[in-house]
């Protein structure tokens, strides 16, 4: 069975690639360079002057009609991520058919069929992967690059994903790995645990400490950084004392849309933040005034809010931790080691728009790490690589939605706009949000702060709204059971804090 499949594949890429070969031609490039290349620019339209919202992204699709196929690509993509538990389901399904004949198979006189278990292994690692959420955008790539070659040629699929920027997800990949490091967990451990230290160290102070002081820290190392240390912090100091499903739910609503607002103290930490910025000269005294004492506030009232909700339960944890105890690795730290760890974290938040340096200063600390060895642990590379697989696949399709987003946003008054960044977040990623808003031209200073107040609002809401949560539920995942994180359970337990920084923002 599998070889079979095997030879299929091979043959639909062959087919591909002598596709690719023949639009691959002079003509292909001229077309391209004769302004047949994808996504059009806006201007291109021609249709400022029509008013009527639905009249001009259907003048659009008529102009193009690619851009049509390309969003409802993305938008069974965003079907996709929502269904991923199922994937996963039926993954360990076959898993369990494969064990059971195993088992069987061990009786005397009894044997498995090598293609049966062939097939076996084969579905439960193709459902497996296809319940990767960080996989499902790069999954989609497949049909919107088939898309663009059979209507533009190979030569400007080619000029578009050559073109895009991908220095934030080369950024995450590298902060993701470093700030995963034993030198920097025990750094922010030691910070969070002084305020933990008020509630004397039970799980419920670990909890506000960690959702509170974690997503703060994340103006200064960067969100991705802080989602890695808060969510590792909480499986460790939270996750591992078997909390109801309620609560666990709970903490990772707030973990998102907490770290989303946590970063607006600079105007360097938070991707939505990073790649409006500069467009719109926003500095870090802008960024705290208007953005980053009201986003304490909303966190602080968050926190409190469930917290309360589940104060009974955090008495029930509290005796669970006397019986599990600490059984965590507490190797001492060189606080000269530690010490290189932050250098090399702030040179790559300082190079973050410049990945040939974020690359050569991450290879220098992987050989630091390496002569370091007996000080340090092993380096989890996968999360990171799949987070960054995920961003630079979300970014691509982004790119091919800027035909109807822009009109959008740009005839929305400010309250209408604040809300509908918000819910376009929650299936389009923040960033590209406010990336998209900083092309609009003439856009009002009060149509950009709601603008930003949305996308931040929103970047809690699901898996694929802010660009750290992939992180943080790569880190989490294993603690939600086999089925992994609900994307509806998460939307409903992210709802309630959602709301108080959206009311933050636009009322404070």
């Amino acid at each position: 069975m599998v070889p079979a499949v095997m030879s299929k594949m091979q043959e639909f890429f062959r087919l591909l690639l002598l596709l690719g070969l023949l639009t691959l031609s002079p003509t292909a490039h001229a077309a391209a360079a004769s302004g047949l290349a994808y996504p059009a620019d806006p201007a291109s339209y021609h249709d400022d002057g029509v008013t009527f919202i639905p009249a001009k992204l259907w003048g659009r699709v008529q102009s193009e009609p690619l851009n049509l196929i390309a969003t409802i690509i993305f938008a069974l993509a965003i079907t996709h991520t929502f269904l991923t538990a199922q994937f996963q389901k039926h993954s360990h399904s076959f898993e369990h058919r494969l064990l059971r004949l195993e088992e069987e198979a061990a009786e005397p006189n009894v044997t498995l069929p090598k293609e049966k278990r062939d097939h076996l292994i084969f579905w439960a690692q193709f459902y497996h992967f296809m319940g990767e959420i960080e996989a499902v955008f790069g999954i989609w790539l497949i049909p919107l690059f088939i898309a663009i070659i059979l209507f533009k040629g190979w030569g400007a699929m080619v000029n578009y994903v050559g073109h895009v920027n991908v220095a934030d997800a080369v950024f995450v990949v590298v902060i993701m790995a470093i700030a995963g490091s034993l030198p920097i967990l025990r750094f922010a451990e030691t910070a969070i645990s002084q305020v933990a230290k008020l509630g004397r160290s039970s799980p419920a102070a670990w909890w506000i400490s960690i959702l509170t002081i974690g997503p703060i820290l994340g103006s200064f190392i960067t969100e991705p950084a802080a989602m890695t240390i808060c969510a590792l912090l909480l499986r460790h100091r939270f996750y591992n004392l078997h909390p109801s499903g309620r609560l666990k739910y709970a903490t990772l609503g707030l973990l998102f849309v907490n770290i989303s607002v946590g970063g607006t103290l600079t105007h360097f930490a938070a991707p939505p933040v990073v790649l409006a910025a500069s467009a719109w000269k926003w500095h870090m005294l802008f960024m705290m005034a208007n953005f980053g004492w009201k986003a304490i506030i909303a966190i602080i009232v968050s926190n409190v809010l469930y917290w309360f909700s589940f104060r009974k339960e955090f008495k029930r944890l509290r005796e669970e931790q006397r019986e599990f105890g600490d059984e965590e690795d507490r190797r001492r730290v060189p606080w000269s080691i530690t010490l290189i760890h932050v250098l090399f974290l702030a040179w790559t938040v300082l190079n973050a728009h410049y990945p040939v340096l974020v690359v050569l200063g991450f290879l220098f600390f992987l050989a630091f790490v390496s002569a370091t060895r007996y000080n340090q642990q092993g380096i989890a590379l996968r999360p990171p690589l799949l987070v960054g697989f995920f961003l630079a696949s979300l970014v691509i399709h982004g790119g091919c939605q800027s035909w109807w987003i822009g009109p959008v946003l740009k005839e929305l008054s400010q309250w209408p706009l604040m809300i509908c960044a918000a819910v376009l977040t929650a299936f389009n990623d923040n960033a590209a949000i406010t990336y998209l808003a900083t092309l609009v031209p003439g856009f009002p200073d009060a149509s950009r702060y709601a603008v930003m107040a949305g996308a931040l609002t929103g970047g809690g809401l699901t898996v694929i709204a802010n660009a750290p949560n992939p992180a943080g539920q790569s880190i989490l995942a294993s603690r939600f059971g086999e089925a992994g994180i609900s994307p509806l359970d998460l939307l409903l337990a992210a709802l309630a804090p959602t709301v108080i920084v959206g009311l933050a923002f636009m009322l404070l």
